[in-house]
């Protein structure tokens, strides 16, 4: 199932069913999973593992050293999990050893063409990158989140679980669950509510998610005051709990 005209490293370990499409390159310290699709002209280069049941289509490149100048050559790593797919000329780089030394995928990602992940992000599972959506260094994307078209995200911010960034929003600062951003620079737009109803929230949780983000965003509390507000609802409603302790663990601020 290997293409006649691919290039693979005998250091590279893939499993027998793996398809490997004419002229993509597959480098040492590589190592592909079960059902694995690799399609025309894509590089990985290593040390990077993909798990099983990806799709990557050509002209990607996976595993690449990160575009970093302090970067010096030093070993770190790609790790990507199962039932992603990377459509055309995705690039995906390594971590850095100022970083956390590797850069995760989780499952069941959509990247589509000309997206980017860049050294040490850290993305869970299920999330969507729409075309030419971009990550700087070191940020982290919780589970479902959808970055639109042309999104660009500054280093070190981090998009929570079930946010929403509408096409060529320009992001700074943090992005709490459930929210909804767009613009240039990105502001809050309100709730993520159909993605929420996609997902299996009750409306009773909606209503619980839209409540607190009216404490935060639209009772004009300092931030301290909407926390303490939503502490004891915290308590007892776990999606609250969640909201509440993204904002508590954010470092660069919240969008508002």
């Amino acid at each position: 199932m290997i293409d006649a005209r691919a290039i693979i490293s005998p250091d590279a370990q893939l499993e027998p069913d793996v398809t490997v499409g004419p002229f993509s390159i597959i480098g040492a310290q590589v190592r592909i999973g079960a059902r694995t699709v690799i399609g025309p002209h894509v590089v990985v280069n290593g040390p990077t593992t993909l798990g099983a049941d990806n799709r990557v289509f050509q002209f990607a490149s996976l595993g690449d050293a990160p575009q970093d100048k302090k970067y010096r050559g030093e070993p770190t790593r790609l790790e990507i999990g199962d039932r992603n797919v990377f459509r055309e000329s995705c690039t995906i780089n390594r971590g850095t050893a100022h970083g956390q030394g590797v850069t995760r995928i989780g499952n069941d990602n959509l990247f589509m063409a000309y997206s980017h992940v860049a050294h040490d992000c850290q993305i869970g599972n299920h999330t969507v990158f729409a075309n030419c959506a971009s990550l700087a260094g070191h940020v982290e994307i919780g589970d479902w989140a959808i970055l639109g078209g042309l999104t660009a995200v500054h280093q070190f911010a981090k998009i929570g679980a079930h946010a929403f960034l509408g096409g060529g929003a320009i992001l700074s600062r943090d992005v709490p669950p459930y929210v909804m951003v767009a613009g240039n620079p990105a502001v809050p737009h309100g709730v993520n509510s159909e993605g929420l109803r996609r997902r299996g929230f009750s409306e009773e949780q909606i209503r619980n998610i839209r409540d607190a983000y009216r404490i935060i965003y639209r009772a004009d509390l300092k931030l301290a005051e909407a926390l303490a507000q939503l502490a004891p609802l915290a308590q007892a409603q776990t999606e609250i709990r969640a909201f509440v302790d993204f904002i508590r663990s954010s470092t660069r601020s919240l969008v508002r």
